[in-house]
């Protein structure tokens, strides 16, 4: 099996703190289409026919495009590759586009999941972000995808804001939490290069939240998401039983897929491909049939250092077999490493099997970064 993700790189408004691709000119959102159409149909072959079982849209904001765009898209995707009848098919949303119209048109292209940025449930907050809706947006947006048969749901919230006091994280969880939406994922705020936050950091408007705090967040929503029963699968993600993001753990599990669009990549177990990360390029090579794209082969440290990255942040974690046959000229020191990752209470061992526990949550990057090579 495998995936597709295409990159909308289109929204409304730039948020303070993104550093994805994307343009708030939407003049060329036709001629994108367009061109993404072109790019699903010259990578055919790209996965040797396999059948696709997810299918990811993502951005920017997907929502943004119009019915005869997506029909478009989607029309393309069916007469290109074999999807499977069980498909996981993923829209990002933003929660002013979530009307009846839009759910249900939606909803008959085959979209069957909704990830819905709401990234917080306070206005001043949203306002400092540069969001384009309110809190009452979200619950209501929620509330109709589900009414409207999107049992299939997930919400971002993003932590480590300026202001965000325990007592306000813990209310934020729990409006996720009595939403009853099945999928969670939560980030801590990053401050990215050339984004709007960098930028009053470094005018001294704004100021990053400490290290110790960001922990204590991430501690909270553990424990909180935990209370209510939700699974913590991947670092920044939680879920109800069964309601995994299939095509976010395909890549956690290393899984190949196809990225189409400016700025996205693919993956076909020997390489990555990644496309130019600019519209007017995109555009102007696709409608000459030509993918603007370059490429990494990928060296057997490649693939040790990336199943590591991917992997032990999951509850999938890593296994000594594994990391003998991917890299087994490090095997000693690597099982030094474990060896004391254990004892110091960062990993669980269980036949062979490797895993962060909570204490190891929080240092999630520096073991990763210390077991690589």
């Amino acid at each position: 099996m495998a995936g597709i993700y295409i990159h909308i790189p289109f929204c409304h408004k730039a948020c303070t703190y993104c550093n994805f691709h994307f343009s708030t000119n939407l003049t060329l959102v036709d001629k994108m289409v367009t061109a993404l159409c072109r790019e699903l149909e010259l990578k055919k072959a790209y996965l040797d026919n396999s059948f696709i079982d997810t299918v990811y849209l993502g951005g920017g904001t997907p929502s943004i495009l119009n019915t005869s765009q997506l029909a478009q898209l989607f029309q393309t995707i069916h007469s290109t590759f074999k999807v499977s009848d069980k498909a996981e098919i993923t829209l990002e949303a933003n929660p002013e586009d979530l009307s009846k119209e839009n759910i249900l048109f939606w909803k008959n292209v085959g979209v069957n999941r909704l990830s819905i940025g709401i990234q917080s449930f306070q206005d001043d907050t949203l306002k400092w972000m540069n969001r384009n809706h309110s809190r009452n947006d979200s619950i209501k947006g929620v509330r109709l995808a589900q009414d409207l048969g999107i049992e299939n749901l997930s919400i971002d919230l993003i932590y480590g804001t300026p202001h965000l006091t325990e007592g306000l994280w813990r209310r934020e969880i729990q409006t996720a939490i009595e939403l009853q939406v099945a999928h969670i994922s939560s980030y801590c705020l990053t401050i990215e290069d050339k984004t709007a936050l960098a930028h009053q950091v470094k005018k001294g408007l704004s100021s990053p939240v400490s290290e110790e705090q960001s922990e204590l967040q991430l501690l909270v929503l553990m424990e909180e998401m935990g209370l209510a029963g939700y699974e913590h699968y991947e670092i920044s993600n939680f879920c109800k039983p069964f309601f995994e993001s299939k095509h976010n753990s395909s890549y956690w599990q290393g899984l190949p897929y196809i990225g189409i669009g400016p700025g996205a990549h693919s993956y076909n177990l020997s390489s990555r491909q990644f496309n130019v990360s600019n519209n007017t390029q995109y555009i102007h090579d696709l409608s000459a049939g030509e993918i603007p794209f370059t490429e990494e082969l990928l060296t057997p440290q490649d693939l040790y250092n990336e199943y590591i990255l991917t992997r032990l942040r999951t509850k999938w974690g890593i296994h000594i077999n594994e990391l003998t046959r991917l890299n087994p000229t490090h095997l000693p020191k690597i099982q030094q490493l474990l060896s004391n990752f254990i004892e110091n209470g960062f990993l669980d061992e269980i036949n062979g099997l490797f895993r962060l526990t909570t204490k190891g949550k929080l240092l999630a990057d520096e073991i990763t970064l210390q077991l690589m090579v």
